[in-house]
């Protein structure tokens, strides 16, 4: 864990605050989180970010469409297609119908906060892609979110690390709206915006499509303690 009060840089800065402006979220809900976990949570922040950003639990709400977005468990519906052999549209009863893993992994968010082991539970994003077949062309992932708007990236060789998951519950529970659930992209050695939210979508692709944020400049791979100049480490 870091020191208190470390600060981040400019354009991390910067770029937070437009985010702010763009959809962190407020209301009811966050307020009561903020009130839960303020304490706990500033005492973990290196970012002097704490009073702009509401909480959720031990983590921070985060959207950039400025709403949280539902599907029920029911409607749910996660799309593998692009460079695979069987394009697959799997319910969230069928996900869990596959091979599962559980992984207790510290989650490092880019501008300097960090939970420490977490508990996360799915399916290793590999077998996904061994249910769809991967064709030869293919060198890349790319993720999008029901928000409508958020997508990320990952290369296949990233995607196939046992460390990486489609993950539907958290701390051993289903993961909530706010969280991104019902499922969500989990890659535990990068910072918390390749773990893309609200998942609903994965297609195979023969190069590295850059995502929502780094289109606006952040690290492709964000690997932690990697990509952003300081001295964090994944646990």
């Amino acid at each position: 864990m870091e020191a208190e009060g470390k600060p981040i840089g400019r354009r991390v800065f910067l770029g937070m605050l437009a985010a702010g402006g763009a959809g962190i979220l407020w209301g009811a809900k966050a307020s009561d989180a903020l009130s839960r976990a303020l304490r706990p949570v500033t005492e973990r922040d290196s970012t002097g970010l704490t009073s702009l950003l509401p909480t959720a639990g031990r983590f921070r709400f985060y959207s950039v469409v400025g709403f949280s977005p539902h599907r029920s468990d029911d409607e749910y519906r996660l799309t593998v297609g692009g460079l695979v052999d069987r394009p697959q549209t799997l319910s969230l009863a069928e996900l869990k119908a596959l091979p599962s893993v559980r992984l207790v992994k510290d989650f490092q968010c880019v501008t300097g906060w960090r939970v420490p082991r977490v508990a996360w539970s799915g399916v290793p994003l590999s077998a996904v892609l061994d249910a769809a077949g991967v064709q030869p062309g293919a060198a890349a992932l790319t993720f999008t979110s029901f928000d409508g708007t958020y997508t990320e990236s990952l290369t296949l060789d990233q995607a196939r690390r046992p460390d990486v998951m489609v993950a539907y519950a958290m701390e051993d529970k289903p993961i909530s709206q706010a969280h991104g659930g019902p499922v969500r992209l989990y890659s535990a050695p990068m910072y918390g915006y390749k773990s893309c939210k609200w998942l609903d979508g994965i297609k195979l692709v023969p190069k590295v499509e850059p995502g929502y944020w780094e289109d606006q400049g952040y690290d492709v791979d964000a690997w932690i303690g990697k990509s952003n100049g300081r001295s964090d480490s994944p646990v």
